[in-house]
């Protein structure tokens, strides 16, 4: 790597070239382009995400006052806001989605041996969805309510890493559950998810297919206890039940026996009760695996606050997922860097020292690994305290 030049070159040097042009050949992204390539707009784009700006005029400005170094930086084509703009709704955004994907299963594999705070070998992902609320006005293809619009993150992570391995874009309206149906499910590992995901036909797909699901119970739950186990009640432990649904279609949908856990916590001084399929693990771990879930929700704010998703550059569908693919990306790049350097930096920690270093003439690896995030009162460096990714 040629450290005479600027860090955000440096930083684009761990994107996969071949493959990128391998995505947009497939879309025909760059059909009749004579300038300002698909290249040049995820360039833009993944500039804005690490300098934090707010809308295409910002960006115009900022790497027009950075011409002298735009070249160096590996734009080739002129910076205006129309042309980003015109790019963000016409280039498909498919090939975005794709280059994420990409770099996603590299992180992946950079992660396979990376602890997440269990002793545990199987693969183990967290299931959720977040909701970017738009106006109906300025974005009426998402319309969510009837006077309001949105668009849903559906995620699904894996727990090594925090790394998002599938996502799927979807209007406000899409109920969670749908986002099940388009798991490839992988017999032996772990999902967990949130009550919202309760589907006891679907969840019979898991079991089905010899995966294991940990998941809320809805306090309306109509079951019958068949057998239990002794429980520590000193770790916060109250029962630990084998249980088969009584419902009419409950019991239909799901016909085999459940694992009902009780669980006091005394962080948030509530009563959990946990459903799963498993009956080999440990009671605690069981527990601890839910908690685990809040990665993929510290995920999501992180994208929100640190990747400006809540703002977006352009109002079409294509240009809203464009948007949302490179945030993706970006972070996913971000944590293969942290990986390949072996830094100690959160993830949000580095992105709070690119911000203020893209442009700098120093090597990536001394540059990150010699700053010291200071204690300050800094809005930004409060909510970076949020995110030890």
């Amino acid at each position: 790597m040629n450290t005479d030049r600027i860090i955000f070159s440096q930083i684009m040097d761990f994107i996969p070239k071949h493959h990128f042009n391998r995505c947009v050949r497939r879309y025909r992204g760059n059909y009749r382009l004579r300038k300002f390539s698909c290249f040049d707009q995820f360039l833009c784009m993944a500039f804005a995400q690490l300098m934090f700006k707010e809308s295409l005029r910002d960006i115009e400005i900022c790497l027009r006052a950075m011409k002298p170094k735009l070249y160096h930086a590996g734009f080739r084509g002129r910076i205006a806001k129309s042309t980003l703009a015109d790019a963000n709704e016409k280039r498909p955004w498919q090939i975005y989605a794709d280059f994420a994907q990409i770099l996603i299963a590299k992180a992946r594999t950079l992660y396979r041996d990376e602890s997440f705070g269990i002793d545990l070998k199987n693969t183990t992902y967290a299931l959720d969805s977040t909701t970017i609320d738009l106006c109906l006005t300025l974005f009426p293809w998402a319309q969510f309510r009837k006077h309001k619009s949105a668009v849903k993150v559906h995620t699904l992570m894996d727990l090594k890493g925090s790394i998002p391995c599938f996502i799927r874009i979807t209007g406000g309206s899409v109920h969670d559950v749908n986002f099940l149906d388009e798991l490839l499910i992988e017999p032996g590992a772990f999902y967990i998810m949130d009550r919202g995901y309760i589907d006891f036909a679907r969840l019979c797909t898991f079991t089905k297919n010899m995966a294991f699901f940990v998941t809320r119970a809805k306090t309306n739950l109509d079951y019958t206890r068949i057998s239990y186990r002794t429980v520590d009640k000193a770790t916060g432990l109250r029962s630990d039940q084998t249980i088969v649904l009584r419902g009419q279609r409950t019991s239909q949908d799901y016909p085999v026996p459940l694992r009902r856990i009780s669980y006091y916590d005394t962080d948030t001084n509530k009563r959990l009760v946990f459903l799963t399929n498993n009956f080999t693990l440990d009671t605690i771990i069981i527990a601890k695996l839910y908690k685990c879930r809040w990665q993929i929700e510290l995920f999501f704010k992180w994208l929100k606050q640190n990747l400006h998703i809540k703002a977006f550059f352009g109002t079409s569908e294509n240009a809203v997922k464009t948007q949302i693919w490179i945030a993706v990306s970006v972070y996913v790049l971000i944590a293969i860097i942290k990986k390949e350097l072996q830094l100690g930096h959160s993830l949000a920690e580095i992105l709070q020292i690119l911000s203020i270093a893209l442009f700098e003439q120093v090597p990536l690896q001394q540059i990150l690994t010699e700053i010291t995030m200071k204690n300050g009162n800094s809005q930004n460096h409060n909510q970076l305290l949020l995110f030890n990714l």
